[in-house]
């Protein structure tokens, strides 16, 4: 039997290669869900309940999930840094740019999550597995 390519993975129930509609959205959420979330600093939260609960069901949701939780932490520690370097000048060009690359970069994953292909973001350090 063949194995699915590594962009596509489909859920642990049902066995399938390609995610179904379902996964897809919840899968879209794990990223869109952050931008609305960081407005009240609660970026990380939907990733994480995404993880823990549909991503026992799907390893597409999960793959998803995951990076999008990495992300999160990704862009508080660089808006932590940026906020840091605030007294030196530096910081008001930099927290912008975060904040701006994160809403982008969101909005790829999102996108691709909803194509049905996984999407790794290019600036991501990746401490959840």
């Amino acid at each position: 039997m063949e194995t699915p390519p590594k962009e596509q993975m489909g859920s642990y129930i049902s066995g399938s290669p390609m995610p179904t509609q379902d996964e897809k959205t919840m899968a879209l959420l794990a990223h869109m869900g952050t931008i609305l979330a960081n407005f009240v600093g609660l970026g990380f939260a939907v990733p994480l309940v995404l993880m823990l609960t549909k991503g026992k069901e799907s390893s597409f949701v999960h793959a998803h999930s995951v990076e999008s939780l990495n992300f999160q932490i990704t862009v508080f520690i660089a808006a932590v840094v940026s906020s840091i370097t605030i007294c030196i000048g530096i910081g008001f060009i930099l927290l912008p740019v975060v904040g701006i690359a994160a809403l982008v970069f969101s909005i790829i994953a999102g996108l691709k999550a909803n194509e049905g292909l996984l999407y790794k973001y290019p600036v991501n350090i990746r401490l959840v597995k």
